[in-house]
């Protein structure tokens, strides 16, 4: 359960009427969202979208770090673990989550936690996830033994962010900027507070926040509101507002008078610049500015950071973040700089450039594009309910949900004279946690006004049009394939198509192209993939900042990506944008320009990322597994390279090799189109056939064989010094494809050995029951062709390296165990129901059911394929499950096992 840094966006109207449901009072819509509260203080967020075929409950409550006292630094996040321990009513959470599909987390940050869940929109998964939420909001267990099990496993979880140098270093600046505010203290806590927390303590925090009064209810996808309404009421109504108030925190940050400087020494190769200065809270109307000014200065490619330090070639990459907070927050900026490069400078650079918006405004031209992009983030959240219903949390946290559109609009409206403004007031030497310490004469500082008014500065906003709640999509195997329509184009290109009604107008498009054979692509190395990385940074008739300029302004996005000869192209866009887009995606993959300029700097940030990876033991452990498990020579395009020969190769790479494979290789070989959502078909065909019509490459294409081969019985470790987290991979191959008899009855035995939610075999050993394992469990991946049937099944665990033979133990005990004894009717059950469902959740994603549709082109199958292995799923019986575990499954020292940490400590 990881907290999240978010993006920005969207809110408000007021009516005040009592609803039919109970003493439910209706109190404000804003673009189809109604707010609703009930007596007991819960407020309640309704948003239907019926071409979601997923319902997301979302619950947030107004506790996060800012609200943890002395000792308790951490306790919102270890709440959290702990509020998946269970119920009198749901004694087993993970278990329920996991049979009913479910996608389901939760996480915490400043202001607030939230628990939600994504799933199947049936009734009885509503009935049941509401609850689940209104039950453990008042009668979660909080026990000590399983504390006892979990604060170690939070621990962990604080350890793997301790192996991050730039998260290490963005903690420790913040903190250093922040006086008393709990603002910069971490939200994960201090790991002596979560080690040693009384179970009194924590129960204590429980009851204190975890109240209806001090919640809010979203509801979000398809469902009918009526009868949500009232099974809200039915099972959050009973509950009893506290008769103590809560009281918010009063802590007031004051001024910072000096600029500030932290310096971090850690293992590691890849040096970090980075900066803080204090802004407004989110609410606040200089928010909007700050956030326009922080895009100006690190979009890639227009930002001036990213211009100063990227295209000099000074620094590899560049970011940054504002959180959307309740009371006063920051503006945070990252410069990653390689080893090679000079970091003073990259340091003595970025505060120029800072400092220099006193002296060179931005450009109304800078204001434009940072409006486009930042509006075109918020359009597309708007059109997907779903993360919409996890999203909004930031902004309840922040005060009120309207503030999201307040925000969106204040966005539109800012002028330039007001983002300059802004820049001048916050963006000061004094305000900045960076450098060293000055002595002045005549101090500079700014004041920050704390949060107020805030009910008044929503209690009127109206919001505008909302985007509609599309149509109600049938996710059932027949009813797609009934409205799929497929074909092939006269120059080859076969495609998929759905048109149906999606909120907002959305449409997705997925396009690829297959070339090539072992012999055509032997010694390419990295070309293939640069080839790709490099469509979008310019063409031949548009500059890279034209394209992404063109993009905002269609409020739509395109990606590329490349394995070997096979180039593969996404879409996102509306139904009145798509041919636009359409068409710059056709240009920037016919004709891109291969600037030397730009390959010099996505090859500095792909080595930075190498560089950075050097030392990390997840990288590390997968690395090296692929290797073992490579039986490929040198120069095969199937080839593993170790990090010394991919960093060989990247160096070597020119702008001739990329425009040599463009040439020979990208054309219509084996070509597949899939379009789902509000999409004009004919225009859509007509375009791809004349567009594409000559359209031809110099290789036709060949399918890369990579038939099964035995894994290598090899238990190996990784030394990673000074790293205070620890990784385990294992890799047992299998002669198996998804066409095999067998292939339902061993995916569920894999789900149940390591998936789910929390309750597999190996998370209930590793994190449930020895709690030394934040994140434990395994996988399938089933080959999708018969004649290859190289099909794997993994497993992983992160651990404290001390806790290095536990987890070995813990992983071949439960092997032994699972081949020894197989599974249960119970587990059968659950496994079962829960990948039905979330088969059904997954088909109702547009974007995954793309992936389901192209791959069914591709392997010459129908929605038959996978109506018939549910029917298999179904039908398993224990039997068949053992079965399969006893024929593919071996035992722990037969496996590839890669181990990397310190373990010398």
């Amino acid at each position: 359960m990881k907290f999240k840094i978010w993006s920005l966006m969207l809110i408000g109207l007021f009516v005040c009427t009592y609803s039919s449901y109970g003493q439910m009072k209706k109190v404000a819509t804003v673009e189809g969202i109604t707010e609703y509260q009930m007596e007991n203080g819960l407020k309640v967020l309704l948003f239907p979208d019926n071409s979601a075929q997923t319902i997301t409950v979302n619950i947030t409550y107004l506790v996060g770090s800012r609200h943890e006292g002395y000792g308790e630094k951490g306790m919102a996040h270890l709440l959290e673990h702990m509020v998946f321990k269970g119920t009198p009513n749901h004694p087993d959470i993970p278990k329920e989550l996991s049979a009913h599909g479910a996608r389901p987390n939760g996480t915490t940050w400043y202001d607030r936690t939230n628990y939600f869940e994504t799933f199947n929109a049936t009734e009885e998964n509503l009935d049941w996830a509401l609850d689940l939420e209104a039950d453990r909001m008042v009668n979660s267990y909080i026990a000590k033994k399983d504390l006892e099990s979990e604060f170690s496993v939070v621990r962990n979880e604080f350890e793997s962010g301790e192996n991050n140098p730039s998260r290490v270093l963005m903690q420790k600046v913040i903190n250093a900027a922040y006086l008393w505010h709990n603002y910069g203290n971490s939200t994960i806590g201090n790991r002596s507070d979560i080690e040693r927390v009384p179970i009194e303590n924590l129960k204590a925090f429980y009851k204190k926040f975890y109240r209806p009064d001090n919640a809010i209810l979203m509801v979000t996808g398809k469902f009918d509101e009526s009868k949500t309404l009232a099974l809200i009421n039915k099972k959050f109504g009973e509950i009893e507002k506290p008769v103590s108030p809560l009281r918010d925190s009063y802590t007031v940050e004051p001024a910072q008078d000096g600029e500030k400087t932290v310096q971090l020494n850690r293992v590691g190769e890849l040096q970090i610049v980075s900066t803080m200065y204090h802004t407004p809270a989110g609410s606040h109307e200089d928010y909007a500015a700050v956030s326009l000014i922080e895009n100006a200065l690190t979009d890639e490619p227009s930002g001036r950071l990213y211009k100063a330090l990227i295209e000099t070639n000074k620094a590899s990459s560049v970011w940054s973040f504002s959180p959307f907070t309740k009371e006063p927050g920051f503006l945070y900026i990252n410069v990653d700089v390689p080893s090679d490069k000079n970091a003073d400078e990259a340091e003595k650079v970025l505060k120029e450039t800072l400092d220099a918006i006193k002296t060179t405004p931005l450009t109304q031209e800078e204001l434009e594009r940072a409006k486009a992009n930042l509006l075109k983030q918020t359009d597309q959240i708007f059109r997907n309910s779903s993360y919409l219903g996890t999203y909004m949390s930031e902004f309840i946290g922040a005060g009120d949900w309207r503030l999201a559109f307040i925000q969106r609009d204040r966005i539109e409206n800012t002028s330039l004279e007001k983002i300059n403004e802004i820049a001048k007031k916050y963006l000061i030497t004094t305000n900045r946690t960076i450098g060293r310490f000055i002595p002045t004469k005549e101090p500079e500082r700014v004041e920050i006004e704390h949060t107020q008014n805030l009910d008044a500065l929503v209690a009127e906003y109206k919001g505008k049009e909302d985007m509609g709640t599309g149509e109600a999509f049938d996710v059932s195997y027949d009813a797609i394939q009934s409205r799929l329509d497929m074909g092939q184009l006269s120059n080859g290109i076969e495609y998929g198509i759905i048109e149906k009604g999606n909120r907002g107008k959305t449409v997705r498009v997925s396009f690829s192209t297959r070339n090539g054979n072992v012999k055509s692509l032997s010694n390419k190395g990295v070309v293939p993939s640069f080839t790709a990385s490099m469509l979008d940074k310019g063409t031949l008739s548009k500059k890279r900042q034209q394209i992404e300029d063109e993009l905002s302004r269609l409020k739509s996005s395109v990606s590329f990506r490349a394995s070997n000869g096979n180039v593969y192209a996404n879409v996102v866009s509306t139904e009145e944008n798509l041919m636009s887009t359409l068409a710059l995606m056709t240009e920037m993959l016919k004709t891109p320009s291969f600037e030397a300029t730009e390959l010099e700097k996505l090859k500095t940030e792909t080595l930075a990322y190498l560089e950075s990876n050097k030392t990390e033991p997840q990288y590390l452990a997968s690395k090296r597994l692929s290797q073992l498990n490579n039986h490929y020579p040198k120069g095969h395009p199937l080839y593993a390279m170790t990090v010394t020969e991919e960093e060989a190769a990247i160096r070597a790479i020119s702008t001739e090799d990329l425009k040599a494979f463009h040439k020979s290789f990208y054309g219509l070989g084996r070509s597949i189109m899939v379009g789902i959502g509000d999409m004009p078909s004919p225009e859509v065909i007509s375009f791809m056939e004349g567009e594409f019509a000559n359209y031809k490459s110099k290789y036709p294409y060949e399918r890369l064989k990579d038939p099964y081969s035995d894994s290598q019985p090899i238990n190996e470790d990784i030394l990673t010094p000074d790293k205070k987290n620890a990784m385990t991979l294992g890799n047992l191959n299998i002669k198996i494809s998804q066409d095999d008899e067998d292939y339902a009855a061993l995916n569920i035995a894999a789900t149940i050995l390591g998936g789910g939610f929390l309750n597999s075999r190996i998370a209930e050993r590793l994190r449930q029951k020895d709690g030394v394992s934040y994140g434990a469990g395994a996988g399938f991946q089933a080959d999708y062709n018969a004649d290859d049937q190289n099909s794997s099944l993994y497993l992983y665990a992160i651990y404290a390296p001390e806790n290095y033979s536990k987890v070995q133990q813990g992983f071949s005990e439960e092997l032994d165990r699972f081949i020894k004894d197989g599974i249960t009717e119970d587990e059968l059950k659950d496994a079962v129901n829960g990948w039905i469902q979330e088969e059904n959740v997954s088909r109702a994603k547009d974007g995954e059911l793309a992936n389901l549709i192209n791959n069914n082109i591709f392997y010459g199958r129908n929605m038959d394929f996978q109506k018939k292995l549910e029917e298999k799923v179904k039908n398993l019986t224990v039997t068949e499950v053992n079965k399969a575990i006893q024929t593919y499954i071996n035992p722990y020292k037969e496996w590839t096992v890669i181990n990397a940490g310190d373990y010398k400590k």
